[in-house]
């Protein structure tokens, strides 16, 4: 019983994830912004608002939930 409902869990989290992850935006195209993008993330001035904050901190949200549901999931699939 508390397998299924982990698992079920799992899969939604992990279809929200999925979601959330395609809804932002992409930082910059090309190999230039491949290569930049990090530093400019890292060391960049402009913070990210509105709804890109949003999917940021759901995203993160999401990913922890995601491995801790898996980890529940291994551990409770005897």
């Amino acid at each position: 019983m508390l397998h299924t409902i982990l698992l079920t869990l799992l899969i939604i989290v992990a279809l929200a994830l999925i979601v959330v992850v395609l809804l932002q935006s992409g930082k910059s195209a090309g190999l230039s912004g491949a290569i930049s993008g990090g530093a400019e993330q890292l060391f960049g001035k402009q913070k990210a608002r509105g709804l890109d904050l949003i999917l940021h901190n759901t995203t993160i949200v999401l990913a922890i939930l995601f491995f801790a549901l898996t980890i529940a999931v291994s551990y409770f699939d005897i």
